[in-house]
């Protein structure tokens, strides 16, 4: 990958307050960005359970010293907030999380403002990404739908101001749930057919969710199920953490691998560099990489 991943020093402010009506805890947010440079592309992150807006950092800063501006929400359902599963908030927490990202992108020239970015900023070029519940999150921005109990595709939540987006590790379809996910999380069947914007979907070749009795391929189905233009990169090593895109050394990494958490962070770059209108050889590249690859990872489009 290009050196310019590494190019920017980095600086991030926190916590940015952003009005969300009937939350009952305020959102907060963190802003990363390059300490230089203008006309910088927006990824507005969100993270998966129990994470909050001091995670990630070894994806947000090296997004952000490749010249992107990273906005990072503290959902609900942070540990901090201490909702758990047996909270009556907690059936509706996935709306509120995609809330919280429709807060951000209507908000976004006074976050930029406050993040003391708003010359900086490109507010053309913006993009959403998730890992996770996260990623689930972002599909609905991008335009997924939930389906009820009758298979009946729900609200339409997708938002005009996102262009591309970036999906980690998503869940998949909800007809193979185990019981514990039908029961506690009935919002995780996602319906693909109408998410239409531009969009990578990450997945880990060895990534075996306890929440579906289907493989690592459940993590495909953002692909293979919405619409193009969509991307799928496979690392066929790779977990759900990915290496420990979360952070380093934290409880929830079983495949510890920190280069490969460089690697993703590189190609998501390079994608949404892209994907947003700039410059694309970095990701041509890496496409015509895998086309010929050692197998490690993989790369196809629609």
């Amino acid at each position: 990958m290009s050196s310019r991943s590494s190019a920017h020093r980095i600086v991030s402010v926190k916590p940015l307050y952003v009005p969300a009506a009937g939350r009952g805890i305020d959102l907060q947010v963190k802003v990363t960005a390059p300490s230089s440079g203008r006309n910088l592309p927006v990824i507005v992150f969100s993270h998966g359970n129990a994470w909050s807006l001091d995670g990630y950092a070894p994806l947000v800063d090296r997004w952000a010293a490749a010249g992107f501006v990273v906005v990072q929400p503290t959902h609900l359902d942070a540990r901090r907030n201490a909702i758990g599963w047996d909270d009556p908030r907690f059936p509706t927490i996935w709306r509120v999380r995609i809330a919280d990202l429709h807060a951000i992108l209507d908000h976004l020239g006074d976050i930029l403002v406050q993040a003391g970015l708003e010359d900086r900023a490109d507010r053309e070029r913006v993009a959403v990404a998730g890992h996770s519940w996260g990623a689930q999150t972002a599909g609905a921005v991008l335009g997924a739908r939930v389906l009820d109990a009758d298979g009946v595709p729900g609200d339409d939540f997708s938002h005009a101001a996102v262009s591309a987006g970036v999906l980690i590790a998503a869940t998949g379809t909800g007809d193979t749930l185990t019981p514990f996910a039908a029961e506690n999380l009935p919002f995780m069947r996602p319906d693909f057919s109408t998410m239409a914007t531009s969009a990578l979907v990450v997945a880990g070749g060895k990534d075996q969710s306890q929440l579906s009795t289907r493989g690592p391929e459940w993590f495909t189905d953002a692909y293979h199920l919405s619409p193009a233009p969509k991307s799928l990169l496979t690392v066929a090593e790779a977990e759900h953490t990915m290496g420990g895109i979360a952070g380093e050394a934290v409880a929830e990494t079983t495949d510890e691998d920190p280069a490969r958490v460089v690697f993703l962070a590189d190609a998501i770059a390079a994608y949404l560099r892209a994907a947003l209108g700039l410059d694309g050889a970095e990701w041509t590249a890496l496409s015509s990489t895998a086309e010929a690859g050692d197998g490690t990872w993989s790369i196809v489009g629609k």
